[in-house]
């Protein structure tokens, strides 16, 4: 008798899209990067956006793909998904979610049940639409609701969360805020003229210091002549 085992195959895509509007997409993107940029220097810390996780081994009909992920204890580094048996067993203890106009409120409840069940520490969701927070924090084995949100400091990431009239603000422990690729383009704009204004002005002042050099000598030579013309005259400068 031969025995066989079929390989379990874990599908890289759910066939959902990563995001339904512009807002929701630059959401997405701006958390992640922004998570992304905050541990930056730390090899063990993998941020991830739209990415399926597996969290049980041989059961790849249980899974979720949030819309940003970070998980601590974990090398950076692609991967087609995110098998938490291959991961030393690690589940993501940060998610973030941005509602879609199209969710029903049944499929949200699903998602934080999903998280509960398998781990996550802390969830966040974000609707754009009517510029609203929620948070959970997980308290003696489950989530919790986080009340209030406003100026909630997360515990794992140290970021500080802000609703203006322009919607979620999310504030690195610095102090400065998570940016869209568009605002870090412009500000980077604004630090290369500021920069280059610098340049400017150390070159103008290295221009005026040799001015005043040069100044400086041609009075010493001035000076030196005039000792010597008054040598000749059989009268000491330094008496005078």
């Amino acid at each position: 008798m031969q025995v066989t085992t079929e390989q379990i195959i874990y599908p890289s895509s759910d066939g959902q899209p990563m995001a339904e509007s512009t807002i929701q997409y630059k959401l997405i993107v701006k958390i992640k990067e922004g998570c992304e940029s905050l541990f930056k220097n730390d090899p063990n810390v993998f941020v991830a956006a739209d990415l399926l996780w597996y969290p049980v081994e041989g059961r790849p009909d249980i899974s979720q793909a949030p819309d940003t992920m970070v998980i601590f204890g974990r090398p950076k580094g692609d991967r087609p998904s995110y098998m938490q048996f291959l991961e030393e067993n690690i589940a993501p203890q940060v998610v973030f979610e941005i509602r879609s106009h199209n969710d029903r409120q049944i499929k949200m409840y699903k998602k934080l049940a999903f998280y509960n069940r398998y781990g996550v520490e802390e969830y966040y969701l974000y609707d754009p639409e009517n510029n609203d927070l929620s948070g959970w924090q997980r308290i003696e084995g489950n989530l919790e609701i986080i009340e209030p949100m406003e100026g909630w400091i997360s515990p794992r990431l140290g970021v500080r969360f802000e609703l203006g009239e322009d919607g979620l603000e999310i504030y690195r422990p610095d102090g400065q805020r998570f940016l869209s690729y568009a605002e870090l383009e412009e500000q980077g704009e604004l630090n290369r003229q500021r920069a280059e204004q610098e340049a400017q002005r150390a070159e103008h002042e290295a221009q005026r210091a040799e001015h005043e050099a040069q100044r400086a000598d041609h009075e010493a030579q001035r000076a030196e002549r005039l000792a010597a013309k008054l040598r000749e005259l059989n009268i000491d400068p330094d008496r005078i």
